[in-house]
């Protein structure tokens, strides 16, 4: 069977329902052969019901889960090709790390000669060859995370699922793991990895795509440069890095006026009088009046956060935020400043 047809995931208005409660609600989504996809959002949000019905560990009651061009959505986990890490990374205390990573290789039953070839394999991959005699006590989180990821690779899946993997490690670990990972990704280029968390910077950093979920819908996708610079939804706007969401009312000549101020906007402006919320980044926002569109109001605090200053500043009764750099000489709380960005960077977003 070639990468192709044993990789991919496709749900179909997969809905799935806990006594009656409805926690993933007609979810559509595709996830290419090869494509990394996360599914980003808050607790609760539907995003570890998704991963759990491609693993098998939930059944929809309404939909299908396609992987590859197989329909497995009434096939146990065994059956499903896939290879799954979670947050917890579940590995037996009592087994070394050899015998750990080849759990999966046993289960399915590959001939005996082929495991420890398959083990070394796996573990060489994630970097932990010289740790395959020892006990998972003996690791860091770390280390046993890249155990709990050799162990879903050493099956040779078609489909990766990865659970919030990186939660339990510090953000030093954290940031070296995405970086691994990403190596992995393109060691591993036919293997489609569906990679559930709440951390934007994670789905940022890793995904091809990003699927944002909310209250057990999928509420929109996209690359992650699409979603951070044009998000469509107030909610992807919101949840997708920081923003400034400015209530707008449409105004003649294509423009909307947010209080006393008439800005223009690059997508097409609302009707004179509809109301509508404009989208603006802060580290967009600069001081002074060097571009089109310029806000006025009066500084109420400012915050040195290391690499930048986060000042909030009152326009029309709204806290405007703006990210300065570090090497700008940040307004006093108090003063009246004019703030300024660029009609390229107001996007207007669907409620």
């Amino acid at each position: 069977m070639s990468e192709a047809r044993r990789s991919g995931i496709r749900f179909e208005e997969v809905t799935v329902a806990y006594d009656g409660t409805v926690v993933l609600d007609g979810f559509d989504l595709t996830v290419e052969p090869g494509e990394v996809m996360a599914l980003l959002g808050p607790s609760g949000s539907g995003k570890t019901t998704a991963l759990r019905a491609v693993a098998g560990f939930v059944r929809p009651a309404a939909g299908r889960v396609l992987i590859g061009d197989r329909d497995v959505t009434g096939l146990p986990p065994h059956a499903r090709d896939v290879g799954m890490v979670v947050q917890s990374y579940a590995l037996f205390p009592h087994m070394r790390v050899a015998d750990n990573v080849a759990f999966g290789l046993k289960a399915r039953r590959t001939p005996r000669g082929e495991i420890a070839a398959r083990v070394a394999e796996a573990l060489e991959m994630v970097g932990m060859a010289d740790y395959a005699r020892r006990h998972p006590r003996e690791l860091s989180g770390g280390q046993q995370q890249r155990v709990a990821i050799a162990r879903a690779l050493a099956v040779r899946p078609g489909v990766l699922l990865l659970d919030e993997p990186l939660s339990a490690l510090d953000a030093r670990l954290r940031s070296g793991m995405l970086a691994e990972l990403d190596r992995l990704h393109r060691e591993l280029p036919d293997v489609s990895v569906l990679y559930v968390t709440h951390d934007q910077v994670e789905a940022l950093t890793l995904a091809d795509r990003v699927a944002v979920m909310d209250r057990a819908r999928l509420r929109e996708v996209g690359t992650p440069e699409q979603l951070y610079r044009a998000p469509r939804r107030t909610f992807t706007a919101d949840f997708v890095g920081a923003a400034n969401l400015l209530p707008v009312v449409g105004a003649p000549g294509g423009t909307v006026r947010f209080g006393d101020a008439r800005l223009k906007v690059a997508s097409p402006a609302p009707s004179a009088g509809a109301e509508a919320t404009l989208c603006v980044r802060p580290h967009r926002i600069t001081l002074g009046e060097e571009a089109a569109n310029v806000l006025r109001g009066t500084v109420t605090a400012v915050q040195w956060r290391g690499a930048t200053h986060r000042v909030a500043v009152e326009v029309a009764g709204r806290e405007v935020v703006a990210e300065l750099p570090e090497t700008a000489e940040p307004p006093a709380v108090g003063a009246e400043v004019p703030l300024s960005f660029a009609v390229r960077d107001g996007v207007l977003v669907d409620d």
